[in-house]
């Protein structure tokens, strides 16, 4: 006699019960999620400062090349606008005499460079009584060779790859320097175009220059003084409109 086979019945679970429920859940977080992004990831961007330097560093090289090209155009477009107009003319011969001195005109001629680098020293090598500040450049240092240059007669100057005039400011961050928006590392170069001989004579007459050269023998910092035959400087690209002034006596 054939045997019968007992039917199999399954009765509901509780994970049957849960599974329409977390898919409802996971599409509402997801529709959240979606929405509070607006196409943004979630997840956190934040850099770290030196990051934030570099791309607002590349924002401003951006930045000067466009200004740089609508001054030209501005500049080409006045010309043609009104040809032969000696007024005009006489306008921009008195910019251009001007242009020179504020740093808007691009200058060649002779100059000097100097070099500043931090010393090969490591912390666990310095000398009895220094420390690590002892050891790298400063921003006092570069400025003392900026207003060695501009005392000694200086027509124009740029520091690294930037025109630079008698208002830019120099800042140090760290070991890094800050100038016009932009972040360098050592080596840094000064360079000026003037009277060779002036610019060198002025630069052995300058007690911060002096004190320097100290640090030079003691630690090992680098400085280097190189003349050139000609050099070209491009003009200067930024604001020559002073924020804060002073009436003179």
């Amino acid at each position: 006699m054939a045997q019968r086979k007992a039917f199999l019945t399954t009765r509901p679970g509780p994970w049957s019960v849960l599974v329409p429920i977390v898919a409802v859940l996971a599409g509402i977080l997801f529709a959240t999620s979606g929405t509070v992004a607006q196409g943004r990831s979630l997840r956190s961007d934040a850099a770290g400062l030196p990051d934030i330097i570099r791309e607002q560093t590349q924002d401003n090289a951006r930045m000067t090349g466009d200004l740089q090209k609508l001054t030209l155009e501005v500049d080409e477009l006045t010309r043609d606008s009104a040809p032969g107009n000696t007024v005009i003319q006489g306008l921009d011969e008195k910019a251009d005499a001007l242009g020179v001195s504020a740093g808007r005109t691009a200058v060649e001629g002779p100059a000097v460079e100097v070099q500043l680098d931090d010393s090969d020293l490591t912390s666990d090598r310095l000398p009895p009584g220094r420390t690590v500040d002892d050891i790298v450049v400063h921003q006092q240092d570069v400025q003392a060779v900026v207003n060695a240059f501009w005392a000694g007669g200086a027509e124009a100057m740029m520091i690294q790859d930037q025109r630079i005039i008698a208002t830019s400011a120099i800042r140090c961050v760290g070991n890094t320097l800050i100038l016009q928006g932009r972040v360098y590392s050592p080596p840094y170069r000064i360079r000026a175009i003037g009277d060779p001989d002036s610019l060198r004579d002025i630069l052995g007459q300058s007690p911060e220059i002096q004190i320097y050269q100290e640090y030079v023998k003691a630690v090992g910092l680098g400085y280097e003084v190189t003349t050139h035959d000609r050099l070209e400087f491009p003009a200067y690209a930024g604001s020559i409109t002073p924020e804060h002034a002073t009436a003179a006596e």
